[in-house]
């Protein structure tokens, strides 16, 4: 998958970014409505940062995969359509 760095707004509780709650896509915001899915990678494992992964269904129905990589502060959002490639 292809992914590209986006921004977001986030929910913070106990921690610093703990989900997204809306982000802006290629000039458009999308609120998010529910959290499908969640799941984390790396950072037990020694050269891969931790990353956290949240699939989301937005107001308008829509389905996106967003990336958070704790160690450079940064979102990342799957872009629709690719497959197969890694960034």
């Amino acid at each position: 998958m292809i992914f590209e760095q986006i921004h977001v707004e986030c929910y913070s509780g106990y921690k610093a970014n703990e989900r997204p709650v809306a982000f802006t896509f290629r000039d458009q915001r999308w609120e998010v409505a529910e959290i499908v899915d969640r799941w984390y990678e790396g950072s037990r494992e020694a050269g891969r940062p931790a990353l956290d992964y949240f699939k989301v269904r937005t107001r308008e129905g829509e389905t996106f995969l967003l990336r958070y990589n704790a160690l450079f502060n940064a979102w990342a959002i799957a872009v629709p359509g690719s497959k197969n490639k890694e960034v």
